[in-house]
């Protein structure tokens, strides 16, 4: 039984074709997106870029696979969190999708913390408090920057939803996905209409928000017009979905408590599942909803390898160059610390912060060092977030390791020793995609479908990955950690 999994990221739309009887991808590819990226923190996509590579990576994938696009049998969709796509009346977007990176909105957030009685009356409302890079303040601020494009709003979606209205023509959302809205209460899943009310009070709550289903419910169908075009059957479901985190949790075999998920992609993150709502000492841990049940408290940080990326863009390096330097370079960076924050930061919440290069010195000033330091930097801040989520992420026995960082062995044993945790890699590293295909399954098969079996049966993990903390090398990190965080502290005041 063929199923397809798609994960509409930042940077590209991956497709996979899952074989849930052999138990294997039998065929994989991806196509890029255009990332619009303007002053004071402006970053937006198109979301026609989304459907163009979807289109793209589907049929490489399945031409990959050698199978008939006619078994296939349904389709998930992962998709980048917290991006607004408002649409009018016609269902197209009347103002390109503001992205969860975008920190032009921060004013906005503020704003809207404020009026809703700070982080008391955020947790009162919503089981969390609100952040930049949640869907909030773009709403927010595109009633108050893009008044005409504001006024033809007539649905909000996120970018996984906006997939799934496409394939199949339903406005539907998922807890999941929605937790990162801002106007959405992640305890009893539900709309928080009177929030939209003091977002965008113009908006009818009851015209604009989509129908929410749950995890197991079919968003629906594929247009008969478009499965001809696409060459698929006629019929073919399309799971709820969810956000990339939510997906890559079940993509990692994440849903059960004792296990963490740990993300070295474009941006960071740490979640453990939860069978009940998370009641978070910290603010910046999200309570959100998982997408299978259940919850995935998390914290996001917005700076891992688009971080890393830069500096060895700047250095003219390719990958394995950049490893070559990684390693050559001391624990500490010969005293370099970097403050990764080119995108501001969500975690500590730094919205409008900067990048920020410490200690250097006419010696220490190398390109190995530069490099050790971006990666050490974006892996303390992993580190920094990873105890805001205290007993969660405390008892775990392993933690799994995705995202493209995630590929090198270097940077795979420095989470280990940063962290004190064994860590190991899914078979698959882009497990978003992979989740959004054993969601689809589990949506599909009925009541024969076992999540857990499903998880077993995919999720491999890659024993040749796997790395264990190192004493000597923990406790180097130790002190290099803790020069980190006085730069926090005396560069941003972060003190806790």
């Amino acid at each position: 039984m063929m199923y397809i999994g798609v994960d509409c990221g930042t940077q590209s739309t991956k497709v996979v074709v899952v074989d849930i009887d052999g138990g294997r991808i039998l065929g994989e590819a991806s196509r890029p997106h255009r990332l619009e990226a303007g002053e004071g923190g402006r970053r937006e996509q198109a979301p026609a870029d989304w459907i163009e590579a979807f289109r793209g990576a589907l049929h490489d994938a399945v031409a990959r696979a050698g199978i008939e696009p006619q078994a296939i049998r349904a389709i998930g969709v992962s998709g980048q969190q917290h991006g607004l796509v408002a649409l009018d009346a016609a269902g197209e977007p009347v103002h390109p999708a503001k992205l969860w990176c975008d920190t032009e909105t921060a004013d906005h957030n503020a704003a809207l913390v404020e009026r809703l009685g700070g982080e008391a009356g955020c947790l009162d409302r919503l089981g969390l408090v609100l952040q930049t890079g949640y869907t909030a303040s773009k709403l927010a601020w595109l009633r108050d920057a893009r008044p005409e494009a504001y006024r033809r709003i007539a649905t909000l979606l996120l970018p996984h939803d906006y997939l799934n209205f496409w394939l199949t023509g339903e406005r539907v959302a998922e807890a999941g996905d929605a937790s990162g809205t801002g106007y959405f209460d992640t305890r009893a899943r539900r709309w928080r209409e009177d929030v939209l009310a003091e977002i965008a009070p113009e908006l009818d709550p009851e015209r604009v928000l989509p129908r929410l289903i749950g995890s197991r419910e079919p968003a629906g169908t594929l247009r008969p017009a478009l499965a001809r075009e696409l060459g698929l059957a006629e019929g073919v479901v399309v799971s709820s979905g969810g956000g990339d985190n939510m997906l890559g949790a079940i993509g990692t075999g994440n849903i059960r408590p004792g296990l963490v998920t740990l993300s070295l992609g474009t941006s960071g993150t740490v979640c453990a599942y939860s069978p009940e709502p998370a009641v978070a000492d910290d603010a910046q841990v999200a309570n959100f909803c998982a997408s299978h049940g259940g919850w995935l408290p998390l914290i996001c940080t917005m700076n891992v390898t688009s971080a890393t990326t830069r500096v060895r863009e700047l250095f003219g390096l390719d990958l394995a160059a950049f490893g070559e330097r990684l390693a050559a370079a001391p624990i500490g960076a010969e005293g370099v610390t970097v403050l990764p924050f080119f995108n501001g930061e969500r975690v500590p919440p730094l919205p409008q912060a900067s990048g920020s290069f410490l200690g250097l010195t006419d010696v220490n000033a190398t390109q190995a060092n530069l490099c050790r330091a971006v990666v050490e930097g974006a892996t303390f801040g992993l580190r920094y977030g990873l105890e805001r989520l205290g007993g969660l992420a405390r008892d775990a026995s392993e933690i799994r390791l995705i995202g493209g960082g995630a590929k090198s062995a270097v940077w795979r044993q420095m989470v280990a020793d940063i962290l004190g945790t064994p860590v190991i890699c899914p078979a698959v590293t882009d497990a978003a995609a992979l989740g959004a295909a054993i969601q689809a399954a589990w949506c599909e098969g009925g009541a024969d479908a076992s999540l857990d079996a499903l998880c077993a049966r995919l999720v491999h993990l890659d024993e040749s990955s796997r790395a264990a903390p190192d004493a000597e090398r923990v406790a180097a990190y130790e002190a290099v950690y803790a020069r980190y965080r006085r730069a926090l502290a005396e560069h941003h005041g972060v003190m806790a």
